[in-house]
């Protein structure tokens, strides 16, 4: 039985089609990828199937009494309520419950109370909260924010004091908390470490309902689910197991199509050549007619349209000093300190991944050295002639301006040719160049970012979680580009199969932090 069914689905944004025709099916307990390149549209479709965005044809038909969530890392926390509120008002409709029960009670203490009928309510009503384990509310609140790291930041925390990657990582936990019929997960992991990845991992794997995953983790997707939807081209393909058996049918059946039309136009070619040589021959003119009628008929095999594959190079500036970065005693922090002194040493050429838990200070140790914060105390001596690129990993853009302008501007004395060749370098295409960045996936941002850092000379990296909205091609490329940079590289990573092929050094925060495990 069908719990989604999306049909006859077409969207698009101006005259870039999204998707053209799709239609989708989702059963009780199916555990579904849904994968493809930066911009095909899955956080799209997720906004469509939700109802947060209305297609331009087609319909969504849910089935009746289904509870869906989302993890939308737009909702609203309010300022007053802490971790705790937030966790607990996962079970709200239980509380509801509950003040029913009361209420039904004060009913019986009427006169003239319908004993049966408010037994039997209360009963039912009852049933539901001893099959939602009702009474262990707290412990599982302790265990699920445990699993995604939040006692390290503070179950009593204000929810108002939080980064942008703690206040998913609470969003998440609450929807985990509320074990919907359909959970829907967009990027899930871009906020966690690799603890609380492999805890998530194995929560999903005990799941019993169903759930909807976007992710460009490919280990962890490839571990949770069962059925892929492939994003390609406007189209919606679904294959049955996991990531890895979807990539092997994949890749066969493209091979298979790829020589089926060079057959085909091999065909083609030879007909309209007889046809072209015996058209005006009165003796071979019915068979090339005859060979026209086939032409006429024929099934034309179509190839999909390659997406363009992103090439990462970044602009080796004037070299620097021997010193980079040298700390004397440093403490890092806002209004507390988030770490011990530290007294660390970065030089020419090394490239240091930044790993810990998140909230424990990874960010705040960059900014520091960058000067962009003061620290607690202690000192920061940066380096002579330091050229710095500078990824940051939250950065908000509504400008208004389309990509094309949005480098342009960067760099004013670039022509016009020059700077569409610089995204299409990193993988846009034309239709991405023209449009607003404020309406582009997270993944074709963050190539608009990268496109910058690769156009300015520079002689030290500088990348807080470059990898969070990337696909798997832009991610192995630009790991191949870091490990060929010939500068310094400062990277802040969650993923080990990322930055362990490029680091020469590991600076882990969590041996610095003052904040409690």
């Amino acid at each position: 039985m069908s719990i989604i069914n999306v049909k006859n689905l077409s969207h698009g944004f101006g005259d870039r089609i999204i998707f053209e025709n799709v239609s989708f099916r989702l059963l009780k307990g199916e555990h579904v990828g849904l994968v493809g390149a930066n911009g095909e549209g899955k956080s799209t479709f997720m906004n469509i199937v939700t109802g947060a965005l209305q297609p331009d044809e087609g319909k969504v038909e849910w089935s009746k009494k289904v509870r869906v969530g989302y993890l939308d890392q737009n909702s609203a926390l309010e300022k007053g309520q802490t971790i705790r509120d937030v966790l607990s008002s996962a079970f709200q409709y239980l509380y509801d419950i509950e003040a029913e029960i009361g209420d039904l009670y004060m009913e019986m203490a009427e006169v003239d109370a319908n004993m049966d009928k408010l037994m039997e309510e209360v009963g039912e009503l009852q049933d539901i909260i001893d099959h939602s384990d009702f009474y262990q509310i707290n412990a599982k609140v302790e265990d699920v924010g445990r699993g995604l790291g939040l006692h390290e930041i503070g179950f009593e925390r204000d929810v108002d004091d939080l980064s942008g990657g703690q206040r998913t990582k609470v969003l998440l936990a609450k929807l985990l908390l509320q074990k919907p019929e359909i959970l829907m997960l967009d990027e899930p992991t871009n906020y966690l470490d690799e603890e609380h990845i492999a805890w998530l991992k194995q929560y999903l794997l005990d799941y019993e309902n169903a759930f909807i995953l976007i992710s460009h983790d490919m280990t962890f997707l490839n571990s949770v689910i069962n059925i892929v939807y492939h994003m390609e081209n406007g189209d919606l393909t679904r294959y049955v197991g996991d990531y890895e058996a979807f990539q092997g049918v994949y890749d066969m059946r493209k091979k298979q199509l790829e020589s089926a039309y060079k057959k085909q136009q091999q065909e083609i070619a030879n007909l309209k050549d007889f046809v072209a040589r015996n058209k005006a021959n009165v003796a071979t003119r019915n068979m090339a007619m005859s060979r026209q009628k086939k032409l006429d008929k024929m099934d034309v095999i179509e190839l999909s349209a390659e997406r363009p594959k992103p090439k990462f190079d970044f602009k080796k500036g004037a070299t620097s000093g021997k010193l980079i970065v040298a700390t004397e005693d440093l403490v890092i922090g806002y209004d507390e300190p988030l770490s011990s002194p530290l007294n660390l040493r970065a030089e020419r050429g090394q490239k240091i991944a930044i790993v810990g838990a998140n909230g424990i200070g990874k960010t705040t140790l960059l900014r520091s050295i960058l000067g962009e914060i003061k620290p607690v105390s202690g000192r920061v001596e940066r380096g002579e002639k330091l050229e710095i690129g500078y990824f940051e990993q939250e950065v908000k853009n509504d400008n208004g301006k389309t990509a094309l302008q949005e480098l342009w501007d960067t760099f004013p004395a670039m022509n016009q040719a020059e700077v569409r060749a610089a995204l299409a370098r990193v993988g846009l295409t034309t239709k991405h160049i023209e449009s607003k960045v404020q309406v582009l996936s997270g993944g074709e941002k963050a190539k608009v970012r990268l496109a910058k850092l690769m156009n300015a000379e520079s002689n030290i990296l500088v990348l807080d979680e470059p990898t969070n909205h990337l696909d798997i091609d832009a991610k192995d490329e630009l790991k191949r580009a870091l490990k060929e940079y010939k500068g310094t590289v400062l990277l802040i990573s969650h993923e080990p199969e990322f930055y362990q092929e490029i680091a020469t050094e590991i600076w882990n925060v969590e041996k610095w932090t003052t904040k409690l495990f």
